[in-house]
């Protein structure tokens, strides 16, 4: 069998890392694209390395952009090598242009399409994440929910394709790369943080970081945190984060986008995390560590139960109180239990899968 596997962003590579070894492990030959949404080292090329991936077959350099320029560039790129690639599946993760442009090559050269992380929704399409993942669930052939829950939306809106509950990739590495790491992680000595006592921040997406108001509200609730705050700062976010002069004067770690197997330390070392990452929500829960999601809603509404996961949204009181109140509450496993990526090749294998393609589980 062969599967071309369509990567962009951060979360994708972490994901990726995982099922490509799998899928090389149980004879599957692929082709990885790399579309070049996110291009900074610290943001694609340092993964590939730290992660030990196959480098990609093809980077199609597309950068930033518009939503419309970015996803079109994709489009045209991806076409000619979807076509040459002549695979049995397309694969394709999460919400992201990439995961957009990957599906709609697939689905006009009627290439089977994998979704992973099919079935999720925040119910908020003013995000251009949730547009994409309902458009790409909508093409799928398969669709490899992370849960029952995710799987049982799918069957409520009536979607077409084959339904398999798998688990989660990004959990599933977290949790393994975390027994690995030693009692005090050396990347608490760079920043000299003694063990849960110490916050992490993220903030990235578009919704906290088109708005200078919004992203300085986001800045006062990590500065009313009475702990240090390590923020790891995405490109996006620089520019925002020095005219807000984040980490002079206050509370604020700012650093340059860490090495997965570093960021891992790190958060499960903290007291808590507080993020606007839809994988590091996941990422928490899957470490033992309590999560303050810095947004209205979530997709992965799993994650609120037990209260590991607390919605704060931007307003700078909430933010703080929910950090401080942070306690590890009762240990849950919505993930499957760290056999996602065998369970996606499974169901890639099922015979006959072609032809199962309007049916669902």
């Amino acid at each position: 069998m062969r599967v071309l596997t369509i990567v962009g962003a951060r979360p994708q590579f972490v994901k990726a890392a995982v099922l490509s070894a799998e899928l090389e492990s149980r004879g599957v030959v692929e082709t990885l694209v790399h579309t070049g949404q996110h291009y900074d080292y610290n943001m694609s090329g340092a993964f590939f390395d730290g992660l030990a991936m196959r480098k990609p077959a093809h980077t199609l350099g597309v950068g930033s952009g518009g939503h419309g320029a970015q996803t079109g560039e994709m489009l045209k790129r991806l076409e000619p090598i979807a076509e040459a690639a002549a695979a049995d599946w397309t694969i394709v993760y999460g919400d992201t242009n990439s995961t957009l442009a990957g599906a709609l090559v697939a689905a006009k050269l009627q290439v089977p399409l994998a979704h992973v992380e099919a079935g999720l929704r925040s119910f908020d399409r003013a995000m251009p994440e949730e547009i994409n993942r309902i458009v790409a669930d909508s093409v799928s052939d398969l669709l490899l929910a992370p849960n029952e829950r995710a799987a049982s939306q799918l069957r409520a809106e009536g979607i077409r394709g084959r339904i398999a509950v798998v688990g989660d990739l990004m959990a599933d590495l977290a949790a393994r790369v975390a027994e690995t790491l030693p009692a005090r992680p050396a990347v608490l000595d760079r920043f000299e943080l003694t063990r849960g006592e110490y916050a992490v921040a993220t903030i990235h997406r578009a919704s906290n970081t088109a708005d200078a108001a919004t992203f300085e509200r986001l800045l006062a609730g990590l500065r009313a945190v009475g702990m240090p705050v390590v923020f790891p700062v995405h490109p996006r976010t620089a520019a925002l984060a020095r005219a807000a002069e984040a980490g002079q004067r206050d509370n604020i770690l700012l650093c340059e986008p860490l090495p997965y197997h570093e960021m891992i330390g790190l958060v499960a070392n903290a007291r808590v995390t507080l993020t606007d990452s839809g994988g590091l929500q996941k990422e928490t829960v899957a470490l033992g560590v309590p999560c303050v999601t810095l947004r209205a809603e979530t997709e992965w509404t799993e994650t609120l139960e037990e209260g590991w996961n607390v919605l704060a949204g931007t307003d700078p009181a909430a933010i703080a109180r929910a950090a401080m109140r942070a306690i590890p509450p009762r240990r849950i496993d919505p993930y499957g239990g760290g056999r996602c990526a065998a369970h996606i090749v499974d169901a890639l294998l099922v015979p006959a899968a072609r032809e199962s393609c309007a049916s669902s589980s």
